[in-house]
């Protein structure tokens, strides 16, 4: 698409060594920044973890100079366990808004504005035609990405009878 640009972090840095003065530059040219990753331990992937710590430091994310500020935060999450795993009566104790406040948080600190995350749960058990029609939610949002009807914050997946959920 030729309004998106992807960055593949493991890719890019697999020695962990991020360029952080090209991730700046890279990030003031875009509006909207897509943190896309699966959920792993309540929270994303180690580069993605560390890729946050340096790239949206002090000094230029938030501080004295708020380089994001105005900019649109949207995290695009699989997750390993069905929807009702993630409640107060869930496997995961939890609601996931609340298991990605840190990320919300780390948005609002930056000035940044939070959009609703996009979510496919239980992403290793959906079947082709719910990970067709997630992935055609998600590529419609990127085309309007401002377009309120595109703004689901998950796909209602059909749960196996036999599953639990994580």
């Amino acid at each position: 698409m030729d309004n998106v640009t992807l960055r593949d972090l493991y890719a890019l840095y697999p020695d962990f060594f991020i360029d952080v003065n090209a991730e700046h530059q890279l990030l003031l040219e875009h509006d909207v920044i897509v943190f896309q990753h699966p959920l792993y331990m309540y929270s994303c992937p180690s580069l993605l973890k560390e890729w946050i710590d340096r790239v949206l430091g002090k000094g230029f994310a938030f501080g004295d100079d708020c380089a994001l500020e105005g900019k649109y935060w949207r995290s695009v999450i699989t997750t390993g366990g069905k929807e009702s795993a993630f409640s107060q009566s869930g496997y995961n104790k939890y609601p996931l808004e609340q298991i990605l406040q840190p990320f919300e948080l780390s948005a609002a600190l930056c000035k940044m504005h939070w959009m609703e995350p996009l979510v496919l749960y239980w992403s290793r058990r959906v079947d082709d035609m719910d990970r067709y029609q997630h992935a055609e939610l998600y590529r419609q949002w990127l085309m309007h990405p401002f377009d309120e009807s595109l703004m689901m914050s998950s796909l209602a997946v059909k749960e196996a009878a036999d599953g639990n959920g994580e």
